[in-house]
Parts: structure tokens; sequence; C-alpha cells
């Protein structure tokens, strides 16, 4: 009894702070999702609608509350309706989380190749734009452009961006070591605050990172600047040094699995 008593006397003092840390977990995780998806203004919507009828429930506003508590369904309709979108980007990044991910997955192992290209075309102030696949499907995306489904190489990408081909101005789709497609359009981001200096690269950029999990690499043709969108967030400006390691941490690379045969001469000039 004294054992059985003593486990009782842990468990009742465990079990609060374990609820307490669960219920932290999920709160953070939830708030997570919806920055990253611009979903907070449901969040911000539904505090403004429950301060006004705590409001008017403390304050005995009887007719407040009673056209509050007729229109509460039509408030839930609305909400579906006018958030369509960042309920769907909400649900999407919830599916895109590694705790939902099962199985292995693929290594993009030319990540290189696609750096040297960019830094070759940032030095020419010449645009380009290319989205590395990860787990969501984008071929919707892909059926816009050419598909070619080629051995990646920094040369074929400069060849694509550094010329004025008819594939230059879209954006190309990288996977598994492959240039799978070309010349494809992106959906132009729906933030309204984007910067005004930002073009149609960056904004499409964003747009497919805030749709889907791909990591979308942008050479500015203005000023050269080398920049990455993921997770509805466009990081501009990027060295080389934080390109790689950050392509390096998205994509899962490994520092052996690299394809040495690009890799950047310091020593050499570009042209």
């Amino acid at each position: 009894m004294e054992i059985s008593n003593k486990l009782s006397y842990i468990y009742g003092f465990i079990s609060p702070i374990l609820d307490i840390l669960i219920l932290a977990v999920l709160i953070y995780k939830a708030y997570d999702f919806m920055s990253k998806t611009n979903s907070i203004q449901i969040l911000k919507a539904a505090i403004i609608v429950l301060i006004a009828y705590a409001a008017a429930y403390f304050l005995k506003l009887n007719t407040v509350l009673w056209l509050l508590n007729i229109i509460a369904p039509g408030l839930i309709i609305a909400f579906a309706v006018i958030f369509q979108p960042e309920i769907r980007k909400l649900f999407l990044k919830i599916g895109q989380s590694k705790w939902f991910a099962f199985g292995s997955r693929s290594k993009h192992t030319y990540v290189d190749s696609v750096l040297v290209a960019a830094e070759m075309l940032s030095k020419q102030k010449r645009g380009m734009l290319a989205v590395f696949i990860r787990h969501t499907k984008v071929d919707n995306y892909m059926q816009s452009g050419t598909k070619l489904n080629a051995d990646l190489s920094s040369n074929l990408l400069v060849t694509i961006f550094g010329m004025d081909t008819p594939l230059h101005d879209g954006a190309c789709f990288i996977q598994g070591g492959k240039l799978v497609a070309a010349g494809c359009f992106l959906p132009l981001s729906e933030v309204y605050d984007i910067k005004k200096t930002f073009g149609t690269r960056h904004r499409a950029a964003l747009g497919l990172s805030e749709l889907t999990d791909a990591v979308v690499l942008v050479v500015s043709e203005e000023t050269g600047a080398i920049s990455l969108a993921y997770d509805s967030k466009l990081h501009y400006d990027l060295s080389m040094t934080e390109l790689t390691k950050t392509l390096e941490n998205l994509l899962e690379i490994t520092p052996e699995s690299y394809n040495m045969e690009d890799t950047i001469d310091e020593s050499k000039p570009i042209v």
C-alpha cells in the first residue's frame, strides 16, 4: 500500500506537468504552422470575435449577445470561405511536416551544379529560377513548361538562363539529379506587403513556397543577388556558404553526395 501511495503521489505530481508540456507543444506547433502559411490572420480574426463576445457577456449586452448567437453559424461559414486559401495552406504544411513523413527520401546530389550556374549568372546579371522538388507534387506547374528529363549540369543551366532562349523566362524543376522541366510558370505570391523592388521571379518563387514544400533558388536580373524561398518566406541575397548550408539542411544532402566536378575554382575568372 505504501508503494502504491508513493506511485500515486508521483503520478499526481508529474501528470499536471506533462499535461501542460504537451499542451504547450501543441499550441506552439499550431502557431508555427499558421505563421508559416500566413494563416495567422485566421487566429487574429477569431480572437477579435471572441473578445467581442466576452465583452458583450460580461457587460450584459443582451442585444449584442443575441445577435452574435444568431450569426455564429454564418460566421463559421464566412471564415471558411474568406480564409479558404490560408486554411488550405495550413493543411498543406501539416501534411508536409516531418512528423507525418514516412519512408525513404530522395537525395539531391547536384546542388553544386546549380550553385555554380547561379554564381555565373549572378555575375552576368542574368535571371534564374530553379525549383528543388521535395515531397509535395508539383506536376501541374511542370506541365506549364517543357519536359526535358535531362542530366543536370551547370553548363545546361547557364545555356537555358544565360541566353535569350524560349525557356529562360520560366522556372526549371530539379529532382534526383535531373533537370525535369524548364520554362515553367509558377503562381505569384499572395503576400500583400512584399517589397515593391522584388520582380516577378521573386514573387513566383515565394508563391510556390506558399503552396508547396519546394525550395526555390532565385537569381536577380537587376542586382545579381541569389536568394532562396521556402516555407512561405524569401531569404534574400545569401552568400554561397549560406546557400550551401541551407540547401544541405533542407534537401538532406551529405558532403559525400556532392558531384565535385563542378566545384567553384576561385582562381579562374567567370565570364
